[in-house]
């Protein structure tokens, strides 16, 4: 049976996407621009993983956040596996994460060969929990010449992967406080966190280095991509070396010193990407405006709370989210409204609850599953003009 209070919402969301038939949860958004690049991309005939505006992509993620150095990749999970590699994560390794995270924060740990271990997130910042990973650190981890190591296991602890979920800042400061303690790099998740600022800073730009997602459905994509960012000079030489087969340098011998993969993003790719960066700012403006509508639209609905960006952060809004009273509730919701066209997703699966993941050493969950049994995700994408 329809809840007349939910369809206050889904008519607010059917206005504001101008009653379209079908409301996916995030389209992308293409203008003119993107097609001449494209196009100029493919008359250059450089359309693999050389060529200008792969350089360009590259050099306008780093400007606009602030780090040193980007490392173009194929999509955000390869990005994700190279950071880990250069970080010196190896197989048999252990590697401190989020249960409430999308699948390929897990899959490039496991790519290693490494375990992840799962930690719980906070109820506001949806990300991992500095104080649940503090305490777990201090009850299970020791310092061993330099080195963390697992008590129980004997295995080391060779990174931690927080997520900065549907682009709400983690609280990435306290959490890199943490690791140094124990000697462990942090290798930001910022999938969905382009644009996202924490206290004025980068998402992304806080660890040892951080990934960001260029997928169809993030805020800038390049059709499939993503991009690593770092400040550290030798991580970078070593990211992008081993994104190219480690290929040594040469005018015409094929000589490689590394087992290494082609993990170079595309050219043809990079070139809607570069048009895609030039619509960001617009992009930003209008996801905070929609944010601010669906405040509005959701709390006056009984039971009903919006998703806040944390104190002292900017959250880009890639995903707008209203949280309902009980697991009852949000399934209704995601039934009436997908039933009325319009594309709503709960979060994703915790991966402690994934047969896959069930056996990985974890802390106690009760943030990841209330979040997790109430969160749904609302259309979210920018109203293309013209």
């Amino acid at each position: 049976m329809s809840n007349p209070a939910f369809a206050s919402l889904i008519d607010a969301i059917r206005g504001h996407y101008r009653n379209a038939d079908f409301i996916p949860l995030h389209a992308p958004c293409f203008n003119e621009q993107a097609k001449a690049l494209v196009n100029d991309c493919i008359d250059t005939t450089f359309v693999s993983s050389v060529g200008q505006y792969v350089t360009r992509l590259e050099e306008e993620v780093a400007a606009f956040t602030g780090a040193k150095h980007a490392v173009a990749v194929v999509n955000g999970t390869m990005g994700l596996y190279l950071a880990l590699k250069v970080a010196g994560v190896r197989a048999g390794d252990l590697v401190l994460t989020q249960s409430l995270t999308f699948v390929a924060t897990a899959n490039a740990i496991k790519m290693l060969g490494a375990e992840p271990v799962f930690i719980d997130v906070d109820a506001d910042t949806y990300g991992l929990s500095a104080d649940v990973l503090q305490a777990f650190l201090n009850e299970q981890a020791t310092l061993k010449d330099g080195v963390c190591m697992h008590r129980a296991s004997g295995r080391r602890i060779s990174a931690c992967v927080p997520m900065h979920t549907l682009g709400f800042c983690a609280e990435i400061d306290r959490l890199i406080d943490v690791c140094s303690a124990f000697s462990i790099p942090v290798i930001e998740d910022a999938a969905e966190s382009l644009g996202s600022t924490l206290q004025g800073r980068h998402s992304g730009t806080f660890g040892q280095s951080g990934v960001f997602s260029f997928n169809g459905n993030k805020i800038v994509t390049t059709g499939g991509g993503g991009m690593l960012v770092t400040n550290d000079d030798a991580l970078a030489a070593h990211a992008k070396h081993l994104s190219t087969t480690a290929k040594i340098s040469h005018a015409w011998l094929f000589e490689h010193d590394e087992i290494a993969f082609n993990l170079r993003m595309p050219n043809l790719n990079a070139a809607l990407g570069v048009a895609q960066m030039q619509q960001l700012p617009d992009f930003l403006r209008e996801k905070r405006a929609l944010a601010e509508k669906y405040r509005g639209w959701i709390e006056t609905i009984p039971g009903l709370l919006s998703l806040r960006e944390p104190k002292n952060s900017q959250a880009n809004y890639w995903l707008n989210g209203a949280i309902l009273p009980d697991l009852p509730a949000r399934d209704a919701f995601l039934q009436q409204s997908n039933d009325a066209g319009i594309q709503t997703r709960p979060l994703w699966t915790p991966l402690h609850r994934l047969p896959i993941y069930a056996d990985c050493l974890r802390t106690e969950m009760p943030h990841t599953e209330w979040l997790a049994d109430r969160v749904v995700n609302l259309p979210s994408g920018v109203v293309c003009h013209g």
